[in-house]
């Protein structure tokens, strides 16, 4: 709450959001109406060559207005109430949800595990970039948190977030693990079915388009490094910043650089390894660890190999604040996941300053950015987490030996 405030104080004197929010002080909802924009026109996928499933131009299509897409995304903005008021609406029911799953997870520690998500980096970043996550997240926390115990809502649930955001796909198969096929199989269906209809009401969207169309984002993106280090769930992107155009060797030693490139490839490929045997050891005693635990694990383990967006930790914070204060493992894990939460950044070097108009503070200011603690941070605290659980979990799953033998089946032990 006191970094979230100090951050609304910066805003009210600088009138712009300082980092890790984006530079960009024009941009605030543009993920959300850039894409709108392709919803109500021509061209989605082979001219403005999108990486979203269909689904999301169905949604935004059915919570836009048509008439204030005529021009661009930015007259939109000003236009739309109803998408803005959409963006708000999905905050307030993300929180909600949020309180629900953590009330009925443990009371004592409700308050504060929902309000660690309400005013959390992760889902204010998510807000000002007015990002689908927004929607996809309610589903998520339906699909994998005690939202409800009903089955066809929660497979429904966990095709909705697939459909949103594809790599989700990840914590689904913690199901695999715990070899509960059924549910694997049904949101599976349910997947696909959700997919081929909203593939048919959008007319174009398809595997081939997807592919090609991720396959040139993946370029794009190669060249957008200090967007990509800016907020960053990986030390990956930091791999790249001699490729950079700004002459960083003046603010930072040679030696800082050479350190990164020689850590980071060391750094991921022992923390896939540790998730990896941590999977392997809850096959093996599938009843060891909970589903959430698993999933942490997998998406985890991905976010630490490479970076979609800072705002992503929104899902692994919420797996993991529905683990237990009990352990050292989901102990450390927890406090990281708090850590993770915090609003702002610690400035080493400015390397930017970039003057445009600030939407949100309704005048033009000079906005700095630079290297920061959070940009080396933020990511090792990720590494931790995947650390602290998977060690815990090999822990549990080296107990639960004693009382059950290993099951190296297929079929639920």
């Amino acid at each position: 709450m006191a970094s979230a405030g100090w951050t609304l104080h910066v805003f009210r004197d600088a009138g712009y959001l300082p980092q890790p929010f984006v530079f960009d002080t024009n941009d605030t909802y543009m993920d959300w109406f850039n894409t709108a924009y392709w919803a109500n026109n021509r061209g989605i996928y082979d001219v403005w060559r999108s990486i979203y499933p269909p689904l999301s131009f169905v949604f935004l299509d059915a919570t836009s207005l048509p008439g204030c897409y005529l021009h661009n995304s930015f007259t939109a903005r000003d236009c739309d109430w109803l998408a803005r008021s959409t963006i708000h609406a999905f905050y307030l029911i993300d929180v909600a949800l949020a309180w629900v799953c953590f009330r009925r997870l443990d009371r004592r520690t409700a308050p504060m595990r929902t309000l660690a998500i309400a005013l959390g980096l992760p889902m204010l970043f998510t807000l000002e970039r007015g990002n689908l996550i927004l929607v996809a997240f309610a589903f998520f926390m339906i699909a994998h948190g005690p939202v409800t115990a009903s089955k066809p809502w929660r497979w429904f649930a966990a095709a909705v977030t697939i459909n949103f955001k594809p790599y989700l796909v990840l914590p689904m198969f913690a199901h695999a693990v715990k070899r509960d096929w059924r549910t694997l199989e049904v949101a599976g269906i349910a997947t696909i079915a959700l997919y081929l209809v909203t593939l048919a009401l959008v007319g174009s969207g398809t595997p081939i388009e997807l592919a090609s169309n991720t396959a040139n984002w993946v370029v794009f993106q190669g060249g957008q490094v200090w967007n990509e280090v800016n907020y960053s769930t990986s030390y990956a992107p930091l791999l790249m910043f001699r490729t950079l155009d700004i002459p960083l060797l003046q603010f930072v030693p040679s030696r800082l650089i050479e350190t990164i490139e020689f850590l980071v490839p060391i750094v991921i490929r022992s923390t896939q390894l540790v998730a990896l045997a941590a999977l392997a050891a809850a096959w093996l005693q599938p009843r060891a660890l909970p589903t959430h635990r698993i999933a942490a694990i997998l998406l985890g383990a991905y976010l630490v190999t490479q970076s979609p967006g800072g705002y992503t930790q929104l899902f692994l914070l919420f797996l993991v604040l529905m683990e237990k204060w009990e352990g050292t493992g989901p102990i450390a894990a927890i406090a990281c996941a708090y850590l993770l939460c915090l609003v702002g950044d610690w400035p080493l070097a400015t390397v930017l300053d970039v003057t445009s108009n600030s939407w949100l503070g309704e005048r033009t200011v000079t906005a700095s950015f630079g290297l920061t603690a959070g940009h080396f941070i933020r990511p090792g605290l990720i590494v931790l987490i995947v650390w602290a659980l998977s060690l815990d979990s090999i822990a549990r799953v080296a107990r639960a030996h004693r009382d059950s033998r290993p099951s190296l089946g297929l079929v639920p032990a």
